[in-house]
């Protein structure tokens, strides 16, 4: 399949650069397979959607503060993407504005201030843009990053060192049943629920399953081969507990439908089912679902807007059609949706 059947053309003002005032609020556009029809309505209508004893399994894993701001002893301003801890305790990072760093160099992380914070030893390393930094005194990343770091906010929305926004994004750019650390990347179509909700969802007799999936930086990053097979998909950890599939199991055996909120579970799911069932299991997972995949378990989704030409829009392509998915894409242009992680959320059954 070639990568230019994933491209569409989105006015730059369609792109969300804040979330929706409360986020159930956010629109919906509900797409129903079956039928082929497109329905406009409103976040808050999903519980409508959704019948008793349908399971909706949600990604919990918590976005870590990981952007961070540095720079050189001579003042040189530095931004940089916390990746991961290495055992030894070296951050992996992406920089900004690193080409004149050399290996070896001490460098200074600042707070949110901007006031310095704590000195480190700066090594290129394998991978375009890529660092080791070495904190000079031992401390844990999480920590770290609890004191001196920003929401990770995707590039295409723009956000100043001093935006007052930015508070507010480290709320925002989060679930509100984010409990296991380890994102650099939100999973989005999580973020139009709030407590209220899933209580309510509850109530109504939908269960609630909830699975980690750790967003990595490849979720970002657009195809750039000619074909999608010729992608390197990226690879991202993930870990499914015996209460997560005990839960889905009993669904598919009482034969309600599981409804994955966002790419991040679909992915999940699809990577460890076998037979319409899950069992309990941890490790990572380079699964790239593309139109032609076959789904084992996922009955509908909730997911965002994504970007084109990106693997996310060659998965809900898979699941839904990809002439039936630029369709409503197209449509949702024409009724000005809101795009990407701060945007709207479609909903296919």
């Amino acid at each position: 399949m070639n990568t230019d059947d994933l491209n569409y053309t989105l006015p730059p003002e369609l792109i969300a650069q804040h979330p929706s005032q409360k986020r159930p609020q956010s629109r919906l556009l509900v797409l129903d397979r079956a039928a082929g029809t497109l329905t406009d309505r409103c976040f808050s209508d999903l519980p409508g959607c959704l019948r008793p004893g349908d399971c909706l399994v949600l990604n919990n894993t918590k976005v870590l503060p990981a952007r961070f701001y540095a720079q050189k002893l001579t003042g040189a301003q530095l931004e940089g993407l916390f990746l991961h801890e290495e055992p030894d305790g070296q951050w992996q990072v992406l920089l900004k504005n690193a080409r004149k760093i050399k290996s070896g160099e001490t460098i200074e992380l600042l707070d949110r201030s901007g006031t310095p914070w704590q000195r480190a030893i700066a090594r290129p390393c394998e991978g375009k843009g890529q660092w080791l930094l070495k904190p000079m005194q031992s401390v844990d990343a999480f920590s770290a990053l609890d004191a001196i770091g920003a929401a990770p906010l995707p590039p295409y929305i723009k956000r100043d060192r001093a935006d007052s926004d930015s508070a507010e994004d480290l709320q925002r750019y989060q679930t509100v049943y984010a409990s296991q650390p380890g994102a650099v990347a939100a999973p989005t179509a999580g973020l139009h629920f709030n407590q209220m909700m899933l209580d309510q969802l509850q109530e109504d007799g939908i269960k609630l399953a909830y699975i980690t999936l750790h967003v990595g930086i490849g979720t970002f990053r657009p195809v750039q081969t000619e074909t999608l097979d010729a992608h390197p998909m990226h690879e991202e950890r993930y870990e499914v507990g015996q209460q997560a599939a005990d839960i889905i199991n009993g669904t598919v055996d009482a034969g309600g439908r599981i409804v994955a909120v966002g790419t991040t579970s679909v992915r999940t799911l699809e990577s460890i089912a076998k037979d319409r069932h899950i069992q309990p299991e941890q490790g990572k997972t380079k699964l790239f679902i593309r139109p032609g995949y076959a789904f084992k378990i996922v009955d509908a989704m909730v997911t965002n807007f994504h970007l084109p030409k990106s693997t996310l829009l060659a998965l809900v392509g898979a699941f839904a059609g990809l002439d039936f998915i630029m369709n409503a894409y197209q449509h949702a242009i024409n009724q000005k949706y809101r795009f990407y992680s701060y945007g709207d959320a479609m909903f296919i059954d």
